[in-house]
């Protein structure tokens, strides 16, 4: 069998897989997106708007270390947001209205460049002095179990689920959004009468629902596989 032929046998079995999206800004996010693809300049490609997603994120993270010396540095940092967002969510998008899907090129590589841009927004945030390295970890670690399980999830059952409950990517965005504009005006925030930093509680917050649902999602789709592929 020739190199060609292989290829091209690949890509005949290859299935993508379903696409969840439950999120609360999921449909107006949709719209918005394909209002924008259709009107995309030419010389826009899907690659050059991961790239650019990717960019804004490892950039975020950067300017999250700088904000440690100039809180200005926060308003950069909503808008490398912004950016990731635009570039993270446009590029499969643009690819589909275009009919130029490339399946497992794309997941791959999108997946990956969030993995590593979240980590580099995690090592930003973690030099930031707005919280703790210690719940900057505990994050960065709850954000790859949950896609870990999802990416396996997606292998196995054929579903790949972009949100859990009413969050998804482009909630958690303007969460950090919010958080940001919130540090502008005092990174700190009174709980019980206790004094403790703003992003570490939301941080802490943030990291055990991650926990929590990595092991809830992994237990109920091991038992969704177990009664597909039941013993003989």
């Amino acid at each position: 069998m020739t190199a060609t032929s292989a290829t091209t046998s690949n890509q005949a079995v290859f299935k993508t897989a379903t696409r969840v999206n439950r999120a609360l800004t999921a449909s107006l996010e949709k719209r918005a997106l394909q209002w924008m693809a259709e009107r995309a300049p030419g010389w826009l490609s899907s690659d050059q708007l991961t790239l650019l997603g990717f960019a804004a994120q490892i950039a975020a993270g950067a300017c999250y270390a700088l904000a440690r010396y100039d809180r200005r540095a926060l308003l950069l940092v909503i808008l490398c947001l912004a950016l990731n967002w635009f570039g993270d969510s446009m590029d499969g998008t643009l690819a589909g209205v275009r009919r130029q899907q490339r399946p497992r090129y794309g997941f791959y590589v999108d997946h990956m460049a969030d993995i590593f841009g979240s980590a580099a927004l995690m090592c930003g945030l973690a030099c930031s002095g707005f919280l703790h390295w210690q719940v900057a970890v505990a994050m960065l670690i709850a954000f790859l179990l949950l896609s870990g399980e999802s990416h396996l999830a997606t292998y196995t059952l054929g579903r790949f689920v972009l949100s859990h409950g009413l969050f998804g990517p482009t909630e958690i965005r303007i969460l950090l959004i919010i958080g940001n504009l919130a540090l502008l005006r005092s990174p700190y925030s009174i709980i019980l009468g206790h004094r403790m930093l703003l992003f570490d509680l939301g941080g802490t917050i943030a990291a055990t629902c991650m926990f929590a649902l990595a092991i809830v999602v992994a237990v109920r789709h091991t038992a969704e596989l177990y009664r597909q592929e039941p013993l003989p």
